[in-house]
């Protein structure tokens, strides 16, 4: 055999093994996505856009390498319940879920699947990890608020309306972190420091929340909406009843004031999907969630809607104004 001859057969032999690993089929992940707002809302969409995206940019294409199996609560609890089993039962190779009782509902399913947790406020008193920094099971994520912040949205609604006597509280104890007393401390002790009446509001429907913002008018009465996934569900109701009595409201989204709420202060909901993102790509290329620590916000976001404070009176302190980061005018 003359060589050039040789060098060919030999040439095929080595490239056959090549061609053969090159059509095999790619391999297509799961991820499961567990989320407790309302479907409809474009917010709610816009944020889980966030994720994908981000997730594309990493590399993970949904039709090619990587398949979503999205379930949306609509803060129906029972929902939640149903739908992680569910989630459970496909076998994903990863879960996000979005708020604090879709996870609580992921966790009494499995211990197992690798669980990446957004939008959930107190993880260690939720029962989820054992320690921001080490996690120790098989969820992880990231925090969207601190415990702190209850007085420090009381302390912003009274800047903005100093004349307040008493102030509310509103939740939903069945959605909100720690049935709503995870912000209770902090609350009452700024309303004491600022000689506010607190007025703690748990409410678990339209009609509760018409009534207790009807309350509140004519008595100088203000309303903090603490975080929480009914309350965002509800969010609209509630800028269109605390408008109607004239109280004013903070809020912990800063959608509610793009959409006319008087102020909101809280994370980049966006911005912590994509972060979440992050981890659920870590996670794919072999990662464990204990190997990922919980993350707290870096910053939080002050908007203001000028257009509120005008249909309610209120002059907008300018210091104010310089420290929000979006003013609505």
């Amino acid at each position: 055999m003359r060589r050039r001859e040789f060098m060919t057969l030999l040439g095929g032999a080595v490239a056959w093994p090549s061609t053969a690993r090159a059509q095999q089929p790619i391999r297509v992940r799961r991820v499961g996505v567990s989320i407790g707002w309302n479907e409809g809302d474009p917010e709610a969409q816009a944020n889980l856009t966030a994720f994908v995206q981000r997730l594309r940019e990493l590399g993970w294409i949904e039709g090619q390498n990587v398949r979503f199996d999205y379930r949306w609560a609509n803060g129906d609890i029972d929902r939640m319940q149903m739908f992680a089993k569910e989630l459970v039962k496909l076998q994903p190779d990863a879960i996000l879920s979005v708020t604090t009782p879709t996870t609580a509902a992921l966790r009494q399913e499995t211990r197992t699947v690798p669980i990446v947790f957004a939008v959930v406020s107190d993880p260690v008193g939720a029962g989820f990890v054992a320690s921001l920094a080490r996690p120790n099971g098989n969820i992880t994520g990231f925090i969207n608020v601190e415990a702190s912040l209850g007085g420090k949205w009381l302390r912003l609604l009274k800047d903005i309306a100093p004349d307040l006597r008493l102030v509310a509280i509103m939740f939903n104890p069945d959605t909100a972190p720690g049935g709503g007393s995870y912000f209770l401390p902090s609350f009452q002790e700024a309303a004491q420091t600022l000689s506010v009446k607190p007025v703690v509001t748990p409410v678990r429907s339209d009609a509760e929340i018409e009534a207790a913002i009807n309350s509140l008018g004519g008595q100088q009465g203000g309303l903090v909406l603490m975080t929480d996934g009914f309350i965002q569900i509800h969010r609209r109701s509630i800028i269109s009843s605390a408008a109607r009595n004239k109280v004013p409201a903070i809020y912990a989204e800063a959608v509610s004031a793009r959409e006319g709420g008087l102020l909101s202060y809280g994370a980049n909901y966006r911005e912590m999907l994509g972060l979440a993102a992050g981890y659920v790509d870590r996670i794919l290329r072999g990662a464990t969630p204990m190997d990922l620590p919980v993350q707290i916000p870096t910053n939080f976001e002050l908007v203001i809607n000028m257009n509120a404070a005008k249909s309610l009176g209120i002059e907008v302190p300018l210091t104010l104004q310089v420290q929000a980061d979006e003013v609505i005018e």
